[in-house]
């Protein structure tokens, strides 16, 4: 049996593509063995999708699981809309939403635990799916919220099927109030935070970075009309408020009836209920979001395979 040298690891990923774990595992199962290893991560699926991981994966779905006080949202990207359709696909979106439920929503503990039914991780499933899919994939992030009492409530916009779409919220309503009639009006603030893409929750969770460079800009803009420094103070003071209204879930105006606060239909929902609540936090995922597509020119790729270009 060859010695499995780091220098062997580093020639099978060169040759494979594949990451330095599995080749390890490779070399180890196989001798040293390099032809064999090779072929081995082959059967496995691994060499295939190795190959597969420089291409752009910015379609896919987002999935939630809720359980009562807690829910998860994950995104699932793979490289087509039609893979999203594929029922391989969303059955694995949705067990990965499941498994989130279990570890606090933190993506790379949840790459690492063991996928229900299977003797693989969560990755090593996503791994499994490129082999036999054909397409790249990525399990791109995962975030969970719970509440001591009361719900998390869930929406997803453009949904494929219950709870798999391209849009996803949670929204987390602390209250020991009607669950049902929490549920019913977190299911609305929900919608307006997919419609609306609130970025903060309140005045006081603006980060100092986002309201200085939102200050700035609007000061420059005020002094390039001339106005003195006094009148400038007066108009910032309404452009934050008015920022703010942008920003802040909880300052926007309701996307259902476009005139009562989300504050003020928090509070009409604690009378409703004969108790208080407090809306604790809201996750939206909207899928591909920052992730710059690949654009090719089609005309250009036929030329290059013909050997024009």
């Amino acid at each position: 049996m060859a010695e499995i040298t780091a220098a062997l690891v580093k020639d099978l990923r060169e040759k494979s593509g594949a990451g330095m774990m599995d080749c390890k595992k490779a070399l180890a199962e196989t001798g040293g063995d390099l032809e064999a290893a090779v072929d081995w991560l082959r059967k496995k699926g691994l060499a295939a999708a190795a190959k597969k991981a420089g291409r752009v994966a910015a379609e896919g779905l987002v999935a939630v699981a809720s359980a009562g006080s807690k829910a998860a949202v994950v995104e699932l990207n793979a490289e087509t809309d039609f893979v999203a359709r594929n029922d391989q696909f969303q059955a694995l979106a949705e067990g990965i939403a499941k498994v989130a439920l279990t570890v606090e929503g933190d993506v790379e503990v949840l790459k690492a635990t063991a996928f229900p039914g299977s003797d693989r991780t969560v990755e090593g499933e996503v791994t499994n799916a490129i082999a036999t899919i054909g397409e790249n994939m990525n399990l791109r992030r995962s975030i969970s919220l719970s509440v001591t009492s009361g719900v998390v409530a869930s929406y997803v916009h453009t949904a494929v099927k219950p709870g798999l779409g391209k849009i996803g919220v949670l929204v987390a309503l602390e209250s020991e109030g009607d669950a049902a009639k929490l549920e019913e009006v977190g299911k609305q603030i929900a919608m307006h935070v997919a419609a609306a893409n609130p970025q903060f929750l309140d005045v006081a969770s603006v980060d100092t970075a986002s309201l200085d460079r939102e200050r700035n800009v609007l000061a420059d803009q005020a002094r390039a009309s001339g106005k003195p420094e006094e009148i400038i103070a007066k108009m910032l003071e309404g452009r934050i408020r008015k920022y703010y209204e942008e920003v802040c879930l909880l300052e926007q105006l309701f996307v259902i009836d476009g005139e009562t606060k989300i504050s003020k239909v928090v509070e009409g929902l604690a009378k409703s209920v004969g108790k208080p609540v407090a809306l604790k936090g809201f996750v939206r995922f909207a899928l591909g979001e920052g992730i710059e597509k690949q654009e090719t020119d089609f005309a250009a790729e036929v030329a290059a395979a013909a050997g024009k270009a």
